[in-house]
Formats: structure tokens, sequence, C-alpha cells
């Protein structure tokens, strides 16, 4: 179906056009070297990435999850749009959706050679040869080798909510996997023009890292993340609903099983491994010679708690679910840049096809990010919008963070002042007037879950919630607190 759109771009056209390499890493918050996000992280690869481009330092994801996130950045509609918010369903399995053009989908029709490997859309969406989202797919996201059994016991027994080191090859794991197809088809001189995806696994659980990447963080000298254990008292009874009943572990649970360290240990671990394979695509892309025709776009799709809020995961509207790595290098980009206006995962659609100097895709939710791609001051009107499960919005401009959910309970913070999020200011009434300026921003509307919904499904209806299929008490004791 979309080979036969290849014919209709001119050669000549399509060659002039930049490539792009777009690589995704999984479950990774602020804690890179060019956000700042964890003062001991160690990753030079993207370090000097962000050299060669520009770091946006406000870029957020638009849904704290991995289904409804990738779903959002490739087709480029918020959540609230589609209805998609859970782990499943594929958005082609809903009949009002399985016609949307994606990303690669649209860079295909104009001409690109399109070729993926590791996790871009969710789990394994997109990878049959009958869903047309690429032309040519590598190896798929993987753990690699695991150990005989799980290095902690949790709370909730989930075989991927695991971390540590243990006896294995950095050479057998699906990240490098992953990157060695990715250099194999640079190597290779891909068709031109070419869009080259590949997305890594870690610092997604299961952390497991080899020696070498562990003894980068001792742990007499390891830093936690700043965390209040009253910071829940005046945030709404609410907020516990977006991830009532989950796998990842509390705070409590860390820190009387003495695993808090072990956990940012391994994060930390994972993420400077994850750095290294990056750093081998960077390089097979310079050894190519198209360093300086091919836009390159780094992004994760959510962020990840350690701790803060006194929780292990995503599924918040806070900072540490919402605040993602993106940064742009290449052709069109200004070096060395850092911007701190608002971004939003589902800008990368619009921003690309700009870049390419292609026709505007009509009906995205999406802006172009080019003006800031070109002066890091230049103006951004709107702020970027985080979505979790049907009417709860978070709002960030440069400066707050408003939250409102589903049964009208807000929370608003200063980041300028607070930017642990720890004082909610929501209640207090000199705030009126911020708040109603970022309650204008709410989506105009939120649908409800598509059929199929599952997997973290929060419903609110009639006064009462809903949290996978069974219903919320009022005076239910939250889990595992």
């Amino acid at each position: 179906m979309l080979a036969a759109t290849f014919a209709a771009v001119a050669p000549a056209a399509a060659q002039q056009r930049p490539n792009i390499l777009f690589i995704a890493i999984d479950d990774l918050n602020d804690w890179v070297g060019p956000l700042g996000g964890h003062p001991q992280v160690k990753t030079p690869h993207m370090d000097r990435l962000a050299r060669r481009g520009t770091t946006f330092l406000n870029a957020h994801t638009q849904a704290p999850l991995c289904n409804p996130s990738r779903t959002a950045l490739m087709t480029g509609l918020r959540p609230s749009t589609t209805g998609v918010y859970g782990l499943a369903p594929w958005f082609r399995e809903v009949e009002e959706l399985k016609d949307l053009e994606t990303l690669p989908n649209y860079l295909s029709k104009h001409g690109y050679r399109t070729y993926s490997t590791g996790k871009i859309f969710h789990g394994g969406y997109g990878r049959k040869p009958t869903d047309h989202e690429f032309d040519e797919l590598g190896p798929p996201a993987s753990v690699g080798p695991r150990p005989e059994k799980k290095l902690v016991n949790t709370p909730a027994p989930h075989p991927l909510v695991d971390w540590g080191v243990f006896p294995h090859k950095d050479e057998d794991k699906g990240d490098w996997l992953v990157a060695s197809w990715a250099v194999e088809q640079l190597e290779k001189a891909p068709q031109e023009p070419f869009f080259l995806s590949a997305g890594f696994f870690l610092p997604h659980v299961p952390c497991y890292v080899t020696q070498k990447w562990w003894d980068l963080y001792p742990e007499d000298k390891l830093e936690l993340p700043a965390v209040r254990m009253d910071d829940r008292d005046d945030t709404p009874r609410f907020s516990w609903y977006m991830h009532w009943k989950l796998p990842e572990p509390r705070l409590k649970f860390l820190i009387e099983a003495n695993q808090w360290k072990n956990l940012v240990r391994a994060y930390l671990a994972s993420i400077s491994f994850v750095d290294s394979q990056v750093g081998r695509v960077l390089d097979a892309l310079e050894a190519s010679g198209h360093a300086d025709d091919t836009i390159v776009v780094l992004w994760s799709d959510h962020g990840w708690h350690l701790g803060e809020k006194l929780i292990t995961g995503k599924n918040t509207l806070w900072d540490e679910s919402a605040r993602v790595p993106l940064i742009f290098a290449g052709p069109g980009v200004g070096k060395g840049q850092k911007t701190t206006r608002p971004a939003e995962l589902i800008d990368m659609y619009p921003t690309l096809v700009e870049l390419a100097g292609l026709p505007p895709k009509e009906g995205l939710d999406g802006i172009s990010l080019g003006p800031q791609l070109r002066n890091p001051r230049a103006p951004r009107e709107r702020p970027a919008i985080t979505t979790h499960n049907h009417d709860n919005h978070g709002v960030r401009s440069e400066d707050w963070r408003y939250i409102v959910y589903a049964d009208g309970s807000e929370e608003l913070y200063n980041l300028r002042k607070d930017p642990n999020e720890w004082t909610n200011l929501a209640k207090d009434p000199k705030y009126a007037e911020v708040i109603e300026e970022h309650r204008r921003w709410l989506p105009k509307s939120s649908k409800k879950p598509v059929p199929g919904s599952k997997s973290r499904i929060l419903i609110y209806e009639n006064g009462v919630a809903n949290w996978e299929e069974e219903d919320i008490g009022p005076n239910d004791p939250v889990p595992e607190l």
C-alpha cells in the first residue's frame, strides 16, 4: 500500500531531503547530563549530541504510559483526542483510528525509506509486515539475559519489576542488538532519504546491568532523590487513583527492604549503558558521512519516579512522570542551544515534517518546534499538556504546573520556586488567576477510553472511580502505602 506512493515523488527531490535518525529510550526521566536531573549521571554521548544541537529543558510527554504516549507522538494526536489511554489496544485495532497516517507513513508517502528496530510503538505493535508502518524491520526490543531467579522480591511479583547486577555480557543484551542493527544499516548506506528509528528498552525495568556499569555508581557515594515523607499530605486523594494498584513498589517498600539505593544505582547504570549504545549509533552516523545531512532526534516516551511522591514508576501528572529528554541536532537546528519553552512529544511529527521540507500535515494536535530550534528564546504561546486516563490533565508552562483530576480536584506548583513540587498552591485564592490562565489550555474534549481499553485504565462516572474494573470506595485504604 505504502510502496505504491514512492513513484509519486521525483527522485531528485527526494535525494535533497535530509535523512532522519529517530532514537527512542524507554522510561528515561530527566536523569541525563543535558537536563541535570541527577548530579551524578554519566551520559557522555547524549551530552555530545546536545552540544551539536538544541535541548528542550521543558519537554513533556502526552501520557505517562508507553502505549498512549507512543500512539500520541507517532500519530500527532493527544490521548484525549483518540481515547487511547491504556497499554491496549493497538490503535489500528480501533475502527475510527485504524487509518490514521503515522509519522513513518507520511514520510514514506513522500519518498523516505523507513527502517525500524527495537521499541518505537508499544510492545510488538507496528512490527508485523501487514502493519505497513516501516519498510524494513530489525530486531525487536528485548530484555536480553536474565538471572536464574528474580534479584528482588517485590510486593507484587511481576517478572519485569526487578533490578540489579549479575554476570552476563553487554553484547547479549537486547539494546546491544538494537544498536548493532542500526549501525549495520548505516554501514550499508541505506536508501536515501532514510528514516531510521531505533528504540532502546532500558532503563525500563528490569534494570539488569553488568558489573562495568554498576561500578560507575559506588553505593557509598550515591545520591538519592530529594524526598519529603509528608509530600502527599497536600495532594488530592484522587492523585492516588492514577496509580492505585501497580506492580511498581512504593517508596515504603524500598526503604524497609533496603532497596532504594539499589534501584537508583541500577537505574543510573542502565542509563549509562544505553547512552553507550546511543554512542555506537552516533559514531556510525558520523562514519557514514551523513552526519551533516541527517536530522537526529532523541526522546523518551515518559519519565519515571524513583521515590519522589512516595512511589516508583510512572502514571502521574507530576514532572517526574511527564518531563522527558528531547534533543534535536542536524540541518536546520541551532548548535549548543538549550530552551526552557514548553514542548510536547506530539510536536515531533510537525517539526520533522517542516525540517524535511515536506507539505504540512493537516489535522495534527502538535505544532512545529522550528522557531525554538532556530532561536531558543523564540516565543511559544501554549503550554505542554499531559493526560492520564480521561479528564485528568497536567498543564506545564515555563514556571507552573497545574493539574486537574476527573473529580475536579486540583494542584498547582510554582516550579521556579518549588522544583520538587512539594507545595500545592491550588487552594490559595491569590493564585486564582494563574489557575484560570492554565485552565484555558485544557483539551476541549476528553474522550472516554476506546473499545478494548485495558491495563491501567481509570474510569470516573457518577462520582465513582473505577480502577481496572474495580470500584474504589471513598474510604478504601491506599494499597501498599
